[in-house]
């Protein structure tokens, strides 16, 4: 055979390789769900070998009692009075035979103060609540006071507590400025519901496309069509651990640092951007704020069963921007533990509420209540 033949059969079989390789790598990035884009990032973040098995879609629901609640919070500056009235509300909504962890990261000098307030409301528990205190803590490798000062004061240590929180199995993370106004086991039931690839739950940022901070503003990419808020979290901790959570925050931090707003949150959104089959979505009600009715109301699941878990972002608890949310707080801030929940508690509420009828939120101010009258002569009775 003449070397033209030969180089004519060598170009033939470079010519069908490439072509065969081409193909099966196209059909592996075809079939590889949230490939990341940017070639930094896809160096940056390891890959763990994870993969999405369909068979994996599959509920894991039980029917089993729940062990205990663990709510795990993170306070520094001036967030103890807030912290204290959501762990109140908390309580609150908790039967008195369920037992009930907090977990709390704040910063030294409220250590004290935590202290000795939750050990008086254990004395009102038979002691079926428990808290753990630690301090706040940020991994080595990282700028450990940039991570402090992202967005709100030490909100991001959020990201790094599966590995702080290391024989912990799961955990409802909440932010300062929330309110339970339902039992806790209403959401905590959630995790029940996840299937066997998703580690952690949340709610939508918004309901509505035209009111949407991340599909109109953000400048990275984010989950969904509008984003997830990251202040009331169900998070399956082994999960996390088990996906290797925090070999990817840092990387991504640094990608996309210049281009978030909303710090820790933006982190949250753009790893479920890349891993959306690892994150369970649950109504709005369990996360419910002055968004969903400040121009009119767009959560049906909070018109129907009203609000679970009230949110009180932007500092609406505090201002007079939103007083529904404000006459809401101010009842279970006022609150005493241990004295009548309907006359003390319930009551105040629905009176406050009476005077923001002229406000958007007022003008339905039903569904802040609507649960507590469900649930509350139930604790009581």
């Amino acid at each position: 055979m003449s070397f033209s033949s030969n180089a004519n059969v060598l170009f033939l079989c470079i010519v069908v390789s490439s072509a065969l390789f081409y193909y099966l790598g196209l059909s592996l990035f075809s079939s590889t769900i949230a490939k990341v884009s940017h070639s930094h990032l896809k160096n940056e973040i390891p890959n763990h070998n994870i993969s999405f098995n369909k068979n994996e879609i599959k509920s894991t629901h039980r029917s089993e009692t729940i062990s205990e609640i663990a709510v795990a919070v993170v306070a520094c500056g001036d967030r103890l009075d807030e912290t204290l009235t959501m762990l109140k509300s908390a309580l609150i909504f908790t039967e008195w035979w369920q037992p009930l962890r907090f977990i709390i990261f704040s910063d030294e000098n409220l250590t004290s103060s935590f202290k000795e307030k939750l050990t008086e409301w254990k004395s009102l528990t038979n002691n079926s609540l428990e808290f753990e205190l630690h301090p706040i803590t940020f991994p080595q490798k990282g700028k450990a006071e940039e991570w402090r000062k992202l967005f709100k004061p030490c909100a991001s240590q959020r990201l790094f507590l599966p590995g702080i929180l290391s024989k912990t199995d799961s955990i409802l993370y909440v932010d300062t400025d929330t309110l339970f106004l339902s039992p806790l086991k209403n959401i905590w039931n959630h995790f029940s519901a996840m299937n066997t690839s998703q580690m952690a739950a949340l709610a939508f940022e918004h309901e509505d496309p035209n009111t949407g901070w991340y599909n109109r503003f953000a400048h990275h990419p984010f989950y969904g069509p509008y984003g997830v808020n990251s202040g009331v979290m169900l998070m399956n901790l082994t999960r996390m651990r088990e996906f290797h959570w925090e070999d990817y925050v840092i990387p991504v931090y640094k990608e996309f640092k210049l281009k978030i707003t909303w710090g820790d949150q933006d982190i949250i959104n753009i790893i479920f951007h890349y891993y959306p089959h690892k994150l369970y979505i649950y109504p709005c009600r369990f996360n419910y704020r002055s968004d969903h009715c400040m121009y009119m109301s767009v959560c049906s699941s909070a018109e129907k069963e009203g609000v679970a878990v009230l949110h009180g972002s932007r500092g609406t608890f505090h201002s007079e921007k939103q007083p529904a949310f404000r006459a809401v707080y101010r009842a279970f801030e006022e609150y005493q533990l241990g004295t009548d929940l309907i006359q003390h508690l319930l009551k105040p509420i629905k009176a406050y509420l009476e005077e923001t009828v002229h406000t958007h939120c007022g003008q339905i101010h039903s569904i802040f209540t609507k649960a507590m009258d469900k649930y509350l002569p139930q604790i009581t009775s």
